[in-house]
């Protein structure tokens, strides 16, 4: 799921601490074996990857080893990575596959199976591998965000729907991003697609063409170059982020508020899942298994959402007050079948291009 995370500081976790005793030049009885270093777990993550500290520590201590992160990218560049080193791997463990990618790297038979027992606590419709290769971690749902205080007098009134961004009064107030670089522009195109279906999807993105509508390569320019609201700097009032976002504002505003800035358009929304999985060739199969377990422990997944501002896959997890009292809820985000996207992503992106930028 690239995000508000670049807000957050980039953990570099790496080395490895040998100890143990000197041995005895002279070979005497009683002379302690010099110990071997710490084994050490690679985990192949998306740039947007971050755990408190202490919660790295915690593993370690509790395993006896090191985690070295291993940032490839986005989503689709470290799934590219990881299926193109399949024979010789550079990790462990990939965390951050989200649903959009999970067909390809499914397909690409670069996990081991493993069901964790922390599992139970994980609502079935998160668990979409039957064959357990890859393990819920995380969801987010991407939405349209909205600039408050520029529909607060109502004219025009907020948009409620996908529809209403063809309409006329809000000509020249949407920006959006390129699907073919950026995760949240992808997401939002399969929106469209699940919303309108095969026969209806470009004709809608033709109608937003026609009403002006703002293309930027990535999440960034969109939300802070070009979006009017909280922490953006632009113009346009409506953008394409995350139904976290309004939470986010709050937690990095510079001077406390009690109201974030910004606000959630709950129709039309598109859920994204993150996974991990245990790499094919890995020689540390039971400390990745530990990894996974750690995942999905309480304390961790309980940091997440401060710390990737997604949701935690987990049901008896408990949400900070910032998500609580900010972060809206969508109860029917949109959703495709992954092996759908999988077979038609391509051609979405192409005809998107064609209908869009052309």
């Amino acid at each position: 799921m690239s995000r508000l995370t670049a807000a957050l500081a980039v953990l570099i976790l790496a080395g490895c601490n040998g100890s143990g005793g000197v041995p005895d030049p002279s070979g005497s009885p009683g002379t302690e074996s010099p110990a071997g270093p710490p084994p050490e777990l690679v985990v192949m993550t998306h740039d947007s990857f971050s755990l408190p500290d202490e919660l790295i520590s915690d593993f370690e201590d509790e395993q006896g080893a090191t985690l070295r992160i291993l940032r490839s990218g986005d989503a689709g560049s470290m799934v590219n990575q990881a299926i193109l080193s399949r024979d010789e791997p550079l990790a462990d463990v990939l965390f951050g596959v989200d649903s959009t990618f999970l067909t390809r790297a499914l397909e690409a038979d670069i996990f081991l199976p493993y069901g964790s027992p922390e599992l139970e606590a994980v609502p079935a419709v998160f668990q979409v591998d039957e064959r357990q290769r890859v393990t819920p971690i995380d969801h987010g749902e991407v939405c349209l965000n909205i600039d408050r205080e520029r529909f607060a007098a109502g004219d025009p009134p907020a948009p409620e729907s996908l529809e209403d961004l063809t309409l006329p009064e809000y000509r020249g107030m949407l920006v959006v991003q390129d699907p073919a670089s950026s995760s949240v522009g992808l997401a939002f195109l399969l929106a469209t697609v699940a919303r309108f279906g095969e026969d209806g999807w470009r004709d809608y993105w033709a109608q937003l063409r026609e009403n002006d509508v703002l293309v930027t390569d990535g999440w960034e320019d969109a939300y802070y170059g070009r979006f009017s609201g909280g922490a953006g700097e632009g113009d346009r009032p409506i953008v394409v982020s995350y139904a976290s976002s309004p939470a986010a504002e709050v937690v990095f505003a510079e001077s406390p508020v009690t109201e974030s800035p910004t606000a959630v358009v709950l129709d039309g929304c598109y859920r994204q899942v993150e996974f991990a999985g245990i790499l094919q060739g890995t020689d540390e199969g039971e400390l990745a298994e530990r990894f996974i377990d750690h995942l999905l422990s309480r304390p961790v997944q309980e940091s997440i959402p401060l710390e990737m501002f997604v949701y935690p896959v987990r049901e008896d997890a408990a949400l900070p007050d910032a998500f609580v009292q900010h972060a809206q809820v969508v109860d029917d985000p949109l959703e495709l079948a992954m092996d759908e996207v999988e077979a038609n992503r391509q051609r979405w992106i192409a005809e998107w291009t064609e209908t869009v930028l052309r």
